[in-house]
């Protein structure tokens, strides 16, 4: 690994500021942390609706949680595997990509994604983890034209999937969809991938790789011949990221549940205990399947001893795979579970899908915000240069001119919005009694 690669940015800076000692990803963090993006996490949904209490978590607090439980794996790897020290040695970078993960998402969870998606069916779709990558690397104005202006190793760490959407989009049959109500967000799942209109920032990143690390890198698989197909591989900062994020997902999504009663102690001992008592780890046994009753006690205090413990199960169980296959380190080595605390996560995350995320009161609000996005959609497409923000009618009238995908600055827009903001303007648009323009300010 030839660190000054890594440590380059798309626009060479020299800032010539005063007496400043950060690393490049000290830097990258704080860029991060001063976004215009990571502020508007604080207004969108996580998986329980903004606004509905004010102690469930938004994009934003679990971005936050995500960084501390990453920082804290990269600790255990540190201590685990002192000879790759070297390629463990910066908490920042871990930080930024924790911080960073989910600033594509758009509002309204995956409803809007899906709305997005839809609405770009023919325009090179919408997804989540590619919008992120635009974020960082074109939209948000640190920079003129390069977004935060992030280091390559940085960009490596954010992409979950590193393939464009040409390249893992498969021609699924669909039914058509007449109305906007009846669109099934199962049959339009998006393409998990980077927009192939980002192509040359990837190649940018992958540069420094050898001819066959950056073909293999990039390879996908046909998992199901139902969906799209998939990425096989990611950076070794990435599978920290991403186990920091299953955790986070897992755990304190299911906090937030029990908090609001969505989900009993019989549950948890119908579909985690007793699926757990047989885990091949002693541990997990003693302690995963007994923890119940302190998660649903009526102590506060309890249920957050509940939560730290299940968190530093996972935290303290992560070892890393070495995969010969590839050259460069931060390709050949990945982070992952020991199996048997893998199948428990997997069990959390069921648990939290089937009895949180799939609850029809939290469907009902995700298909609300779906509408939402959609009609938005519609409406800037038919007269962009009519109801678009000044600004954001200058990039499209300049991307239409350029023959671009104009579409994409739309979806841009609407990806960047607050549920909040998107609510309020879709009721300006669209109610007879909405109130004035000050309120969209």
């Amino acid at each position: 690994m030839t660190s000054g690669l890594w440590h380059e940015r798309r626009l060479g800076e020299d800032k010539q500021r005063r007496n400043d000692h950060r690393s490049p990803y000290q830097r990258d963090r704080a860029r991060i942390l001063h976004s215009a993006a990571f502020r508007r996490l604080q207004a969108k949904t996580q998986v329980l609706g903004v606004g509905m209490n004010d102690f469930y978590r938004t994009r934003l607090t679990h971005s936050l949680e995500v960084s501390q439980i990453g920082t804290g794996i990269c600790a255990q790897l540190k201590q685990k595997y002192p000879e790759l020290l070297s390629l463990l040695d910066s908490m920042s970078l871990i930080e930024s990509l924790c911080l960073a993960h989910d600033l594509g998402h758009p509002p309204f969870g995956h409803g809007g994604e899906v709305a997005l998606n839809y609405m770009m069916r023919s325009d090179g779709g919408f997804e989540g983890n590619g919008q992120t990558f635009r974020i960082l690397t074109a939209l948000e104005p640190y920079t003129e034209h390069y977004g935060m202006n992030l280091c390559r190793r940085t960009l490596l760490g954010v992409l979950k999937y590193p393939a464009c959407h040409s390249q893992l989009y498969q021609s699924l049959p669909k039914p058509t969809v007449n109305s906007y109500r009846q669109l099934k967000p199962s049959q339009w799942q998006p393409v998990k991938g980077i927009f192939d209109e980002d192509k040359p920032i990837l190649d940018w990143v992958l540069a420094p790789l050898s001819n066959n690390d950056a073909a293999l890198f990039v390879s996908n698989t046909t998992l199901d011949p139902n969906q799209h197909k998939r990425t096989l591989y990611k950076s070794l900062d990435c599978s920290i990221m991403e186990l920091a994020d299953d955790t986070a997902y897992a755990i304190h999504d299911l906090e937030d549940a029990i908090v609001m009663g969505i989900v009993t102690q019989a549950m948890w001992q119908e579909d985690v205990a007793d699926k757990l008592a047989a885990s091949d780890d002693s541990w997990i046994r003693q302690e995963f399947v007994n923890i119940g009753t302190k998660l649903f006690a009526c102590e506060h205090h309890l249920r957050k001893d509940a939560i730290g413990t299940l968190v530093n199960g996972f935290v303290t169980a992560i070892e890393i795979n070495d995969n010969s296959d590839f050259n460069e380190p931060l390709l050949r080595y990945n982070a992952v579970l020991e199996p048997a605390f893998q199948h428990a996560l997997d069990i959390l995350k069921q648990f939290v899908y089937r009895r949180v995320i799939r609850k029809p009161e939290i469907q009902m609000l995700e298909y609300k915000g779906q509408q939402i996005v959609m009609e938005l959609f519609e409406a800037f497409a038919s007269d962009p240069q009519r109801l678009l923000p000044l600004n954001t009618q200058e990039r499209w009238q300049t991307t239409y001119d350029n023959n671009g995908n104009a579409h994409r600055v739309i979806a841009d827009y609407i990806s960047g919005m607050t549920d909040e903001f998107a609510a309020r303007l879709h009721q300006h648009l669209f109610s007879a009694r909405a109130g004035s323009l000050i309120d969209l300010q």
